[in-house]
């Protein structure tokens, strides 16, 4: 069976906290979605932001492949009808092809929040439906509150969708307004609906009780066939149902179709993209899609896998294109070490000699505060000094940093600053030095000594710093805590990650900045100049 996937990261995802599209955003958003090959997108809710109107203006431009657009709003209020509702008339005026009605299912939310009666209620939602029916393609109607109205009054509930279904609504989707149902309490739900009516179901979940992805599976296997949802779970409060963790288990653990055929390999890609987009770091341990999804890092599962992947990992990584992980520390065997080393290009044997030489390493540096996961190009220059092919490319004789720091302002969080760095290096036997200004002492530095080092050895030239991180990890020693710097560095082919430890950050940096230059230049098979 097919369940259609109705992505709604570009509304309700917006509602969550922090999070903003521009309407080029929204487009990118829009593209990516429909390559993934969801069903429907809902664009936004055209009645209540200029926005949302600019961008379904510019949606009817694209040429979507896969996916319909839809436009979501409220029903009617009591006071209008519903050709002077300006919400209905703004959903006509997006000119989707389906339109999503929001109505409400619960009784008490009725009385309470709207303050009007129950048939009140469920005139409002008919009229709504029939008037939308006539003159767009598709009507999806949302029974907000549905699971907790059900609950406390279950005849009212069943009402209203029965109110939506005699006025044309193609699907019914029950949704878990508050995030709060448990999974055996809104599968029965389910299964009661849907031996009550004919019309196909859809689920909409919040995750405030951490279940929208146990609670939408629960659904399909009740009966419904239309899954909402957003890429990664973005949300208002905690949440939509994870629609990346929806899809993946519908397909590689129930067998439903989600998505059409080889575009469940997508979803790592649309993931990241999204997050990209949303300016938003990704989270390492998301199920699926994950950096660490598919990582090992003991000894005993790094053997197991190197073996067999089955033995530790519950699908194919590439499936949801993702890829496994050998991660080294002090917990790691001789397996991790072979298997990681192996990522790089470089094989080592059981009974390599290095390897005890390199676990010592390991051992000691972690004992320090190094991690080496994030950072895979230190632990393969490591891997090279135990191997003792490790080239040397430049000694350091010394730095000297200045910092000149003066407040000019009446405003006391500013000031001027000037760093300058002075690097004297050996390269070749040759002793050189250089100066250089930056925005900070670890850009002056960085400059320094890529003024001097880049003349001997031009290739780092395309080399670019692309993320720098300052983790502290003795707290209890204050401003003189030994700090970990983790730094990603990239050039037109690929990127890569190394690591310093110190007590001061200059040279936690300097650690990881030489490191960096030096992998790409060992990678890249560069001679040590002489």
């Amino acid at each position: 069976m097919t369940i259609l996937v109705y992505e709604t990261t570009l509304r309700d995802g917006m509602q969550g906290e922090g999070m903003f599209l521009s309407v080029q955003d929204k487009l990118v958003v829009t593209r990516v979605l429909d390559d993934l090959g969801v069903a429907y997108i809902e664009g936004g809710w055209p009645g209540s932001n200029p926005r949302d109107e600019g961008y379904f203006t510019e949606a009817r431009r694209l040429k979507l492949q896969n996916a319909r657009l839809a436009a979501f709003g409220a029903t009617r209020r009591l006071s209008s009808t519903c050709d002077s509702d300006p919400n209905i008339q703004a959903l006509l005026r997006a000119e989707t092809p389906v339109v999503t009605l929001v109505g409400k299912a619960c009784r008490f939310q009725v009385t309470q929040a709207l303050g009007i009666e129950p048939q009140e209620n469920l005139e409002i939602v008919a009229d709504s439906i029939r008037y939308l029916k006539t003159r767009v393609d598709e009507v999806i109607f949302d029974a907000e509150h549905f699971f907790d109205g059900y609950a406390d009054n279950p005849e009212y509930s069943l009402s209203v969708l029965a109110a939506a279904a005699e006025a044309g609504a193609d699907y019914l989707v029950l949704c878990d307004t508050k995030g709060g149902a448990m999974t055996d309490d809104l599968q029965r739900a389910v299964l009661a609906v849907r031996a009550a009516f004919d019309r196909p179901l859809g689920i909409h979940t919040h995750n405030d009780a951490d279940l929208a992805v146990a609670n939408s599976i629960a659904a399909v296997t009740a009966g419904a066939v239309m899954v909402q949802g957003t890429v990664n779970g973005y949300g208002e409060r905690c949440g939509n149902a994870n629609l990346i963790s929806v899809i993946a288990g519908l397909e590689l653990k129930k067998g439903q179709r989600c998505l059409p055929e080889g575009k469940l390999s997508k979803l790592t890609h649309a993931s990241r993209t999204l997050d990209e987009i949303l300016n938003l770091t990704p989270k390492h341990n998301q199920a699926y899609v994950g950096s660490s999804a598919f990582a090992h890092k003991g000894g005993i599962h790094a053997n197991a896998v190197m073996k067999d992947p089955r033995t530790y990992e519950h699908i194919e990584p590439e499936t949801v294109g993702n890829h496994n992980r050998i991660l080294v520390s002090d917990l790691s065997g001789k397996a991790s070490v072979v298997m990681k080393a192996r990522q790089f290009g470089v094989e080592l044997a059981q009974d390599d000699p290095a390897i005890p030489v390199i676990l010592e390493q390991l051992k000691r540096l972690e004992n320090q505060g190094y991690q080496f996961e994030a950072a895979d190009a230190s632990f393969k220059l490591l891997v090279d000094g135990a191997k003792g092919r490790r080239p040397s490319y430049f000694v350091l004789h010394d730095i000297d940093v200045h910092v000149e720091m003066s407040d000019g302002t009446l405003d006391v969080h500013a000031f001027d600053c000037v760093s300058r760095a002075r690097i004297k290096l050996e390269i070749g036997g040759v002793v050189a030095e250089t100066k250089a200004e930056g925005d900070g002492p670890v850009h002056a530095i960085d400059k320094a000594l890529r003024n001097l080092i880049d003349k001997f050895y031009p290739s780092l030239k395309k080399v670019e710093l692309l993320d720098y991180r300052v983790r502290v990890l003795s707290s209890a020693e204050g401003t003189g805590s030994v700090v970990r710097v983790l730094i990603r560095s990239g050039d037109d082919v690929e990127s890569w990650g190394t690591v310093g430890v110190s007590p001061n950050i200059i040279e936690a940096s300097w650690r990881a900045m030489v490191d960096a230059l030096e992998y790409q230049l060992v990678r890249d098979q560069v001679e040590a100049y002489v």
